[in-house]
Parts: C-alpha cells; structure tokens; sequence
C-alpha cells in the first residue's frame, strides 16, 4: 500500500476534520435568530433542535429555555426550566462511560458541566425571574446560594483557587433585593459585603471599581440605621456627602445587560508525518503555517509507505470574544439623567475562570492524547495500515469542549433613579464607540415610597474575535 496509490484518503481527511463542529456553529439557527432580536424564532430552533435536547447537551438546552422564556417575559415558565437546570447541576456525577469515551474520541461526548459563572448565571436569572414575579423571599433565597455556590465551587480546587472566588454583582443585588422588601439592616451588611469584593477582588482582577452608587447606598443605609461608626468610616473613605431626599418619592433600580458573553472555540495544535517519494517526510501543521521537509530514507523497495503516515494532534478550549455595540449607557428621566454603572463583566470574569483551570484542562488534553497514541500504536504493531488509519480517526475527533451558555449578557450596568409617585416615560440612551447613540423608550409607574426593577438587554454585538 503506497502513498501515491492512496491519495484519496488524504483527500478524504478533510472531511473527517470538518465533522468537529463548534456548539456555536452547530447551533447557528438558535443563535442568529437571538442575535436577530427574534425570540419566538429562537424557541422555535432550540426546540425543534435534536442535538440540544440530547442528554449530554440537555444543561444547556435548559438554560437557554431559561434565558429565552426570561426575555419573553415568561418568568414561571422560565424558572420551570432554570429549577431543572439548577437541579442536574447539583445532581451531576461522573459517568464512567462516557468518561471513558471521552479518552478516546473528545469531551464533546459527555453530559456538559456548566462552568462555575455559568452556575452563578442560572441563580441571578432565577433571582430576576423572582423579583418580576413579586417573590422577594425566593429571590433572597436565590442571591444567598450564589455565594454557597462559590464556596462549593472553590473547595474543590484546594491547590489551584480560581480567581473568581466571590460575587461582588450577587451581593449587591442581594442587598437592593433586601432593601426593597423593608429589610434595611441586612441590606445594609450585603451591601458591605459588595464593597469589599469589588475592592479587594473585581478590581484587581477584573478591572471594575465599586460603583459610586454603592458607596452612595451605603452612606445612606448607615445614616437610616444610626451605624454611626460605620457612617463615618465610610464618609471619610470616600469624601461623599448625602444629599436631602424626598420620602415620597418612588424609585427604579434600572439593569442593563449588555451585548452577549463570549463562545468557546476550539484551539488545536495538530501534526502530521508524511512520507513522500525517494524517502522525503514532511511534518506539517496546516493552521500554523508549518512544513518541515527532510529526508528520511526508504523501505527496501526505495519507496515511501502510507503505514508510515502518522498524525497527531491535541485540543483546548478557547474563548472568542463578541464585542458588544454599545459601550456606555445612561437612563432619563423629565428631570433627571444617570449613567449606568459597570457591576458585572461576564465577559472578564469567562477568560480568567477559563484561564484558571487551563492547568486541569491540558492535563485532561495530554491524557486524551497519550490515550489515542497509546491505542494507534497498538494496532500498528498489529497492521501498520490499520495504525494509520487510527491516527487519522484520532485526529479527525481530536477536539476540546466547545459548548458554553451563549445568551449570557456581556456585562450587567445598573442605576438608581429617584421619581415622584405616577408615570414616567424613560429614555435608555446607548452610545457606541463612534458616539453614535441609540434610544429606547420605556414606560413605567412609580408609587410612593416602593421600588421596582426594570432591566433591558441591547442584543446588538460586534462579530467574533
């Protein structure tokens, strides 16, 4: 069997390589259709999708329904489907079968595990879809398992900590969800909480600052609960004085979510050994650009042997960003205009929890890879033919785990806006980079005294880099 006599295969090879697809690209009609802003459209392709009701991919079916009813305003339909989510996270074991398929093929094969923002994700969804529903008390309960969540996340990696060990975003929602229904005093120590781990762990980490609206929140609830100590400490820390507010005003706590958080690609280094006529090999890498001739000698007959043909190749997951279009925001109001502050960056908080297990994934990619040479180089002893064959079906399903939840905001503004009791018309005025601006009309009403939340998600991304 010779090289030249077998040019089909490598011809073929291709093809093998093509049928590892990204989940992204996989679920192109689901994603364009929410890139489209056409959410009905959207359900429509999660649901007719055989692929996403698989049971290795059922996690992620579940949190998009969730996301998708969230959008749509069907809060009880979503959270039906989030509890299920929520539920296969808790409950999920390790599946010796598919474990030991994954040796050998790729971890697209196994049931997916949600990545540890992702898990967070599913509770603030909750947590919304509760507040819209008037359930305070389930939405404490909501921002208070985020941070068990973590804690459980983190005990298990005792030697390598991931850097996201705490949710600043939770504790400042657990604190405007507290203080909403009347509970001042742990509003006031959640509120606390969020200062110190944006201090102490988002800004250094993730580039976000604590948000002059939580300093001002917390001025104003030490003030209100006679924390005289805490009052001070906190007005010296800042240099912030409170201004005079009226009691009968009514209040929206605005959340945008902007643009969509980043989708896994995959980021593979293959090689393959060729040996051509006369003894000549060249071992090559297409995607880097890399062709090494050299000669090799030849078998007895003075020709090049396609048993000879070996190919290796091993596989890590990657992030590609998604730029939101809209880079700053600000919400009107008749008499008054704020800027949407910065609280969660789900994009930077994605690459530095991908980063930080890079260590447990390559040493996952190596042992797949020792697996599948292991195996060739067993068959070749038996056929050489067979051996590189082999290699090529290991090649061809050479790939790390692509699938991510992709209807994640980019990041998550909030703001505070004070309004007399009756209703308003708000302007959301977005800025792109170009300062272009965009305007969205929102209607609310306002009673005395109470607060409500008002979110709105800009769908409108940059393409993928």
């Amino acid at each position: 069997m010779r090289l030249k006599n077998h040019f089909w295969l490598i011809v073929f090879l291709p093809f093998l390589l093509s049928s590892c697809a990204t989940y992204y690209q996989n679920s192109i009609r689901f994603q364009q259709s929410v890139l489209n802003g056409d959410l009905e459209g959207a359900r429509k392709a999660l649901s007719s999708d055989k692929s996403a009701t698989q049971r290795r991919n059922q996690l992620l079916y579940l949190m998009n329904a969730g996301w998708v009813n969230h959008a749509t305003g069907n809060y009880s339909e979503s959270n039906i489907a989030l509890n299920k989510a929520d539920n296969m996270i808790e409950d999920q074991v390790k599946n010796l079968g598919s474990e030991a398929l994954a040796l050998v093929t790729n971890p697209m094969v196994k049931p997916y595990k949600a990545e540890d923002f992702e898990k967070v994700m599913v509770n603030y969804y909750k947590a919304l879809n509760y507040i819209n529903l008037r359930n305070w008390e389930d939405a404490l309960v909501e921002c208070r398992r985020i941070n068990i969540r973590l804690n459980e996340i983190n005990d298990k990696y005792p030697k390598n900590k991931n850097r996201y060990a705490n949710d600043a975003f939770a504790n400042l929602m657990m604190g405007l969800i507290y203080e909403t229904s009347g509970d001042n005093n742990n509003a006031f120590i959640a509120y606390r909480n969020a200062y110190d781990v944006y201090e102490k762990l988002y800004t250094p980490e993730f580039g976000i600052s604590p948000p002059y609206q939580l300093k001002m929140d917390l001025l104003r609830l030490a003030k209100k609960l006679s924390f005289v100590d805490q009052y001070d400490f906190y007005h010296n820390k800042f240099g912030l004085s409170l201004p005079e507010e009226n009691t009968t005003d009514g209040e929206v706590i605005f959340l945008w979510q902007n643009g969509f958080g980043p989708v896994k690609a995959n980021n593979a280094i293959s090689f393959a050994v060729v040996k051509g006529e006369g003894g000549l090999v060249t071992f090559t890498n297409a995607d880097m650009g890399i062709s090494f001739p050299y000669y090799a000698g030849t078998d007895k007959d003075g020709n090049s042997d396609l048993g000879d043909l070996s190919f290796t190749s091993v596989a890590f997951p990657k992030y590609l960003v998604r730029p939101p279009l809209y880079t700053a925001a600000t919400i009107k109001s008749e008499t008054d205009s704020v800027k949407l502050e910065l609280a969660e960056d789900v994009n930077a908080i994605a690459l530095k929890t991908l980063h930080d297990r890079m260590l447990r994934e390559i040493s996952n990619s190596l042992l797949r890879m020792a697996t599948k040479k292991a195996m060739e180089q067993a068959t070749r002893k038996q056929n050489k033919y067979a051996g590189t064959l082999l290699s090529i079906i290991n090649m061809a399903t050479e790939t790390a785990d692509t699938r991510n939840w992709q209807t994640l905001p980019f990041s998550i503004s909030y703001a505070r806006l004070k309004l007399p009791a009756g209703k308003h018309k708000l302007i959301l005025q977005a800025m792109n980079q170009s300062s272009s601006a965009n305007q969205q009309t929102i209607e609310v009403e306002v009673k005395p005294g109470e607060k409500q939340f008002v979110e709105f998600h800009h769908l409108e991304t940059l393409p993928l880099r």
